[in-house]
C-alpha cells in the first residue's frame, strides 16, 4: 500500500503546532521543507519569518516578510510584523507606510495602532488622534494610555499626567509612568503630592524599579541614587548586544571627532556649541556632526552645517547603518550631545562607534553604563571626589564646563515694558527656568521676596500656558497679589535675550539650576542668585557665576539665597556694581571666551587619544589651562 505524502499544507499545520509548543527549530525545519518544494508558498515564507523574529534575527525575517509581501501585498500580519522590525531597526519612514498598510486591512489591531502611534510623536496633535483611536477600541489598554501621555506631555502636561496615572493603575509592571505622571506634574505646576511623588522615586530607585533620570536631577535626589536610576534605566532600555567592530577608515593625521545630537536646529544645545565647532582647530580635528533629529532649515541648523566638515543626516538609519557610517567616517572620539533629554539616541553609544565614546553638556549627570569613557564637567559640578557617581571617567576642565557662543546676539535696545505685561517702574526679579524646575519650597521662597518688597514684580517663563494658572493661584495661598507674576512664553533668540533688559535681579532654580538660562542673563548683564548643592545640575548655576567672576552670588542654603536677594534689591548700588562688572568682562571672561575654551577642550580630547594610544584605560582627567 502506497502511503499517502504530506502536502505543504500538513507541513504547514506541523509547522505551526511546533511553533505554539515552543519548538523553533522543528518549526523552522518544517517551513524549509516547504520552500525547497514550493519556494513561493506564502504561508511557508510568513511563519519561517516568524520564527526567525522570535529567535531574534531580524534580518532575516524583514528579508522573509518582504518575499511574502510580494506574494502578498494585503497579508496584513506580514505587514505589521515587517513593520515592528523597521520601527526596531530605526526605519521610521517604512515602519510608519507599512502600519499604515496594516491598520487598514486589520483595524482592530491594537498593537499596530500603538506602534504607528509611537512613530508619530514628533507631530504630537496626530500621535494624540492615533492613541485615542486605540484607547475606542480597549479604553484599558495600559499601553495607549501611556502612549496618549507621550503625545499630550509638551503642550498639555496636566492631562499628559491623568493618562500616565491611569497606565500605571491598569499595568504597574509599566514603572516609568510613574515618574513621568511626576515629571508633568511639575510641568504644570501641580505640586499638591510633591512629597509623596519625590518620595515614591527614592523608594523605587532603592528597590531597582525605573526612574526617569532626568527627573531625579529635578527633584534633588542624591547623587548616589542619581547613578543607581541611570544605571537601571540604561540596563532596562539600552543595553544590547555590540554589533561586531568595524574596520574604521582612516582619513588623514588629524583626529575626527563627530558630534551626535538630535538638537542641531533652533534649540540651546545648538546656540552654545556653535561658535565651538567653527572654534575647532582644522589643522588638528575632523570635526562631523551626526544629526538624528526633525529636519529644518533653520538659521541654526545652516550656521551648524557651515561650521563642520560634514553634516550627516542620521534620522532614519538603524544602529548598523549608523555603525558602517562612523566606520567609514574613521570617527576617533564621538561626542553625545543628549543623554537622557528627549530625542535621545543611546542605542548608538551602545554599540561603540568610535574608539573613545565621551558624554557632554545634554544631560548633567552620567549615563550608567555602556562604552561610554568620559563625561566633561568642571571642579565645581564634578570634582575629582564626585567620581563615584559617575559610570563615565571625569574629565575636569578649567574654567567652567559649559561652551558659550560668544558671537550669539545681544540686543542693547531697551525693551518696553509694557510689551512684557510689566508696569513701568519698580523692581523686576526674573525666574526664566522651566516650570518643572521650580519646587514648592523654592516658590515660598520667591514669594516672602516679593512680600519684602512691595513694588517689585516677578517675571516667570510658561512655553505653553498650563503652569500660570496653579503658580498664581499658588502666589494667592501665600499672601501675594497673583498680578505681580507676568508669565512669558517661548520666543526667537533674540527676541528671548532682549527679555532680560526688563530685568533687574534673576533668580535662579534649585535644585535643578540654570544652564543656559542663567548663561543667557549673564551674557545680558544681569546677575543671578543662586544656590550650590549636591550632584551635576544643582551646581551649574556656580559654575556660571565663578566663570564671570560673581563668586559672590552663591549661596548654599535657601535662607541665605533669600538673604542675598532681598539685600540686593535694597541695595541698588551694588547691584549696579555688579552689573557693571558684567558689561566689563563680556569679552574676557572665560564663561564667554569661546577660542579658549576649544582649546581646552581639544587638549582634553588629546589625552583621551593619547591614553587609547598607550593602551591605558580611562581615567580621571585634569585638563590643565592653555597659555
Amino acid at each position: 500500500m502506497t502511503l499517502p505524502v504530506p502536502s505543504p499544507t500538513d507541513f504547514l499545520r506541523a509547522a505551526m503546532h511546533a511553533y505554539r509548543r515552543g519548538s523553533l527549530s522543528e518549526a523552522e525545519s518544517l517551513c524549509r521543507d516547504i520552500l525547497r518544494g514550493q519556494p513561493y508558498h506564502v504561508g511557508g515564507l510568513f511563519l519561517l519569518a516568524v520564527v526567525r523574529t522570535a529567535v531574534g534575527d531580524d534580518e532575516a525575517a524583514a528579508g522573509l516578510f518582504q518575499a511574502t509581501l510580494t506574494l502578498d501585498p494585503a497579508l496584513a500580519d506580514a505587514n505589521g510584523n515587517l513593520a515592528m522590525i523597521r520601527q526596531r531597526q530605526g526605519h521610521r519612514a517604512e515602519a510608519t507606510r507599512l502600519f499604515q498598510r496594516a491598520t487598514r486591512l486589520a483595524p482592530d489591531n491594537l498593537d499596530w495602532r500603538i506602534s504607528h502611534a509611537m512613530l508619530c510623536l514628533e507631530q504630537p496633535g496626530t500621535a494624540a488622534r492615533h492613541f485615542r483611536s486605540a484607547l475606542a477600541l480597549a479604553p484599558t489598554s495600559a499601553a495607549a494610555w501611556r502612549g496618549l501621555g507621550l503625545a499630550l506631555r509638551g503642550n498639555d502636561p496636566a492631562q499628559a499626567a491623568i493618562a500616565f496615572d491611569r497606565a500605571f493603575r491598569l499595568d504597574p509592571s509599566l514603572q516609568q509612568t510613574q515618574s513621568e505622571a511626576f515629571a508633568c506634574r511639575l510641568r504644570a505646576a501641580e505640586w499638591q503630592h510633591y512629597d509623596r511623588d519625590r518620595q515614591s522615586m527614592e523608594v523605587c530607585i532603592d528597590q531597582g524599579g525605573i526612574v526617569l533620570p532626568l527627573l531625579t536631577q529635578i527633584a534633588g535626589i542624591d547623587p548616589a541614587r542619581q547613578r543607581r536610576a541611570a544605571e537601571t534605566v540604561w540596563q532596562w532600555q539600552v543595553a544590547g548586544d555590540p554589533p561586531p567592530s568595524l574596520s574604521r577608515k582612516r582619513h588623514d593625521d588629524r583626529l575626527t571627532v563627530a558630534y551626535l545630537s538630535a538638537d542641531f536646529h533652533e534649540h540651546a544645545t545648538a546656540y552654545l556649541i556653535t561658535g565651538l565647532l567653527e572654534q575647532h582647530d582644522r589643522s588638528r580635528f575632523r570635526i562631523l556632526a551626526g544629526c538624528y533629529g526633525t529636519e529644518d532649515d533653520s538659521a541654526a541648523r545652516q550656521r551648524i552645517r557651515r561650521s563642520v566638515d560634514g553634516f550627516h543626516i542620521l534620522r532614519d538609519l538603524d544602529v548598523g547603518q549608523v555603525a558602517e557610517w562612523a566606520a567609514e567616517q574613521g570617527i576617533d572620539i564621538l561626542v553625545d550631545l543628549k543623554g537622557y533629554t528627549a530625542g535621545a539616541r543611546l542605542d548608538l553609544l551602545s554599540r561603540r562607534l568610535a574608539t573613545v565614546q565621551v558624554a557632554y553638556l545634554g544631560y548633567p549627570g552620567t549615563l550608567g553604563g555602556g562604552p561610554v569613557d568620559y563625561l566633561v564637567g568642571d571642579s565645581v559640578v564634578t570634582p575629582p571626589a564626585d567620581q563615584p557617581y559617575y559610570h563615565e571617567r571625569l574629565v575636569i576642565l578649567p574654567g567652567c564646563y559649559q561652551v558659550n557662543d560668544r558671537n550669539r546676539p545681544r540686543p542693547d535696545t531697551m525693551i518696553d515694558r509694557g510689551s512684557l505685561g510689566l508696569p513701568p517702574d519698580g523692581f523686576v526679579f526674573g525666574a526664566l527656568n522651566a516650570p518643572q524646575k521650580i519646587t514648592p519650597d523654592l516658590f515660598g521662597c520667591w514669594m516672602r521676596v516679593l512680600k519684602a518688597t512691595p513694588d517689585a514684580h516677578l517675571m516667570l517663563y510658561d512655553p505653553n500656558g498650563t503652569a500660570a494658572a496653579n503658580l498664581r493661584a499658588a502666589a494667592t495661598r501665600l499672601g501675594v497679589d497673583p498680578g505681580r507674576l507676568t508669565f512669558v512664553g517661548a520666543a526667537p533668540l533674540a527676541q528671548h535675550l532682549a527679555r532680560y533688559r526688563a530685568i533687574d535681579l534673576c533668580l535662579d532654580s534649585f535644585p535643578y539650576t540654570g544652564h543656559t538660562t542663567t548663561s543667557d542673563a549673564l551674557w545680558m548683564g544681569v546677575p543671578v542668585v543662586t544656590r550650590q548643592g549636591d550632584g551635576f545640575a544643582a551646581r551649574v548655576a556656580a559654575s556660571l557665576l565663578h566663570a564671570v567672576g560673581l563668586p559672590e552670588l552663591i549661596t548654599h542654603d535657601l535662607a541665605g539665597y533669600e538673604a542675598l536677594a532681598l539685600s540686593l534689591e535694597r541695595d541698588r548700588a551694588r547691584l549696579d556694581e555688579l552689573k557693571a562688572h558684567l558689561e566689563r568682562v563680556r569679552d574676557t571672561a572665560p564663561l564667554f571666551d569661546t577660542p579658549a575654551f576649544a582649546r581646552h577642550l581639544e587638549r582634553a580630547y588629546r589625552l583621551m587619544w593619547e591614553r587609547h594610544c598607550a593602551s591605558l584605560p580611562p581615567q580621571t582627567l585634569i585638563v590643565p589651562p592653555q597659555d
